[in-house]
């Protein structure tokens, strides 16, 4: 039997499929979680064909989604989110970052891997990590193992998070709080909430993004302290999520066209979700090694339990 063209059948049955599931994501027939699953399946059972054009889409795809988000917004219902999680967060950030390079001393792990890990999981997981890592002159595998670190434990919170808060009866206002403050990118928190319910997908999202701008004075003082030059990146997308906000608020004009926009920002996000879960393989689970990803585990666990345990006893409340 001629099996010469089997590598090509195999290839071509792969990029099928990945296609069929960019399209059934982007039709609006499934929600986030179920779009982040399907990314899973194909992850762990594909040679994806498209990998590195499917990590920029993502990154990309998951700015203007956030964007589109935020003509679903009131502006005022933003800034008194931000205004209120303020000192939350910078509580949570100051904790996450000590308790990560604790673990980190303790497991073993590689200084800048260990902070980038403590990165991701205070502020906003890849987008941190993708800012600091130039300033810290991080590795491509240094990276690699932080950012797969990060992505496979937002995968495990964007599937558990609705379930615990249904089962422990959160109203939408602690649930959006606890995911803003316990999940780590922005996506996985969009995702979670909105399954939850609009009140939390407004919180959640709210609060995380005013979280996501920490990025600056972190990436600012740690280029201080490590004396690196590399240019800093700005999280832009932030600024226009708040100009969609005041569109969506005040601009009379254009009211009509914000439903729609938001729309497809729900649906830009389904599919960057999918596109996360096609990027997460075996390969994936080898480059993170058992010490990063244990201490990925505990940090994210110490700051899940803690946030829950604080907004449920009434200390953390918007």
């Amino acid at each position: 039997m001629d099996r010469s063209n089997f590598p090509d059948h195999t290839e071509c049955v792969s990029k099928n499929i990945f296609f069929i599931g960019l399209i059934l994501t982007a039709s609006g027939l499934v929600s986030p979680p179920i779009a982040l699953a399907c990314g899973l399946v194909y992850g762990f059972s594909f040679i994806h064909p498209y990998h590195v054009d499917a990590k920029r889409l993502s990154k990309l795809l998951l700015q203007a989604s956030v964007v589109g988000l935020g003509f679903g917004m009131n502006l005022q219902q933003v800034i008194q989110a931000g205004r209120a999680g303020f000192i939350y967060t910078a509580a949570s950030i100051s904790f996450a970052l000590l308790l990560g390079w604790g673990l980190g001393k303790l497991l073993h792990v590689k200084q800048r891997i260990s902070f980038l890990i403590s990165a991701g999981t205070a502020i906003c997981g890849g987008s941190a990590i993708a800012a600091i890592a130039p300033i810290t002159d991080a590795t491509q595998e240094e990276i690699a193992v932080s950012l797969g670190t990060v992505f496979v434990l937002n995968s495990v919170a964007l599937l558990t998070f609705p379930a615990i808060g249904t089962t422990l009866h959160m109203t939408q206002q602690q649930f959006g709080l606890w995911a803003a403050l316990a999940i780590h990118d922005i996506s996985s928190v969009v995702g979670a909430t909105a399954k939850y319910g609009a009140v939390a997908l407004a919180v959640g999202t709210t609060v995380k993004l005013a979280r996501a701008l920490w990025i600056v004075p972190l990436s600012v003082g740690t280029a201080m302290a490590t004396k690196s030059k590399a240019k800093i990146q700005w999280p832009w997308f932030i600024v226009f999520f708040c100009l969609a906000a005041v569109v969506n608020t005040y601009v009379s004009l254009l009211q009509s066209l914000c439903p729609t926009l938001n729309h497809l920002g729900v649906i830009g996000l389904t599919v960057t979700l999918y596109l996360i879960g096609t990027g997460l393989s075996m390969k994936t689970l080898r480059e993170v090694g058992a010490r990063p990803f244990l201490q990925g585990i505990l940090l994210w666990i110490a700051v899940a339990t803690g946030s829950l345990a604080l907004i449920r006893g009434g200390w953390i409340h918007l």
